[in-house]
């Protein structure tokens, strides 16, 4: 069972955030899972814009996800030379989806609808190359619209920061602590609003190095910020279980 009062810090983090930055997010793309799964592959430790013109190029260089899987390694490494790390990231995801279709018998995700969220995000995870944060950022970023928490590294340093987590959790075991920290009554997209978030600040505010605590909406839920700020810690807050 999740801490409650690391449950009740999660919500009114959650509830500034929101005020600060703007609460529901509009979903940046509506992709199949199939698209969504390469989409999240090809981003890993790489920009947003340069993922993105990384997966145009691949759509437009192969017509079906079929001939991405059969092309030769070379081709797919070109299609993508945008992206970090193109030598890896193509033979990676030509055996993601190699593993795909003996698992499925084509490129197909559409069983995930009648699976819950749970079985879905571990089926997932049992593809090789395929992680946590990968498997939530299908099933929350695709069409299917399901509650799941990707983390990225923005994320994972606001949750350390705040307490949320251990500062020595690595992202991937995060994805289950953080999640669970969450109301189980919230729909897809609070969890993709928490997701978003925790990401903006991290990009905005708490950055890795000289993050800006003197202007931080969490700076009074937060001991790390307060110690950068040589300020005491604040006592003890009563914080909201229910907050709008």
């Amino acid at each position: 069972m999740p801490d409650p009062t690391k449950c009740a810090l999660a919500l009114e983090a959650h509830r500034l955030l929101c005020a600060e930055y703007g609460c529901p997010v509009n979903y940046f793309h509506a992709l199949d899972p199939v698209s969504e799964l390469v989409s999240s592959l090809l981003s890993h430790r790489t920009k947003n814009r340069d993922s993105a013109r990384a997966y145009e190029s691949l759509r437009r260089t192969f017509p079906e996800w079929e001939a991405v899987r059969d092309a030769p390694v070379a081709a797919v490494e070109a299609a993508i030379a945008g992206v970090t790390w193109p030598e890896a990231k193509a033979p990676a995801l030509q055996r993601t989806l190699r593993a795909l279709t003996e698992r499925r018998g084509s490129l197909d995700l559409s069983h995930l609808e009648a699976m819950d969220d749970v079985e879905a995000e571990a089926w997932l995870a049992a593809l090789p190359g395929v992680g946590p944060k990968t498997a939530a950022a299908v099933l929350s970023f695709s069409n299917l619209r399901r509650r799941a928490l990707p983390v990225d590294s923005h994320h994972h340093r606001v949750a350390a920061r705040l307490g949320l987590i251990p500062a020595t959790l690595p992202v991937g075991p995060s994805h289950a602590v953080l999640a669970a920290q969450l109301p189980a009554e919230w729909d897809a997209q609070q969890f993709y609003d928490n997701h978003q978030m925790m990401m903006r600040h991290g990009q905005r505010c708490c950055f890795f190095r000289g993050p800006a605590c003197g202007r931080c909406v969490l700076l009074d839920l937060c001991p790390e910020g307060q110690a950068r700020q040589a300020r005491p810690a604040s006592p003890a807050l009563a914080l909201p279980t229910n907050p709008a």
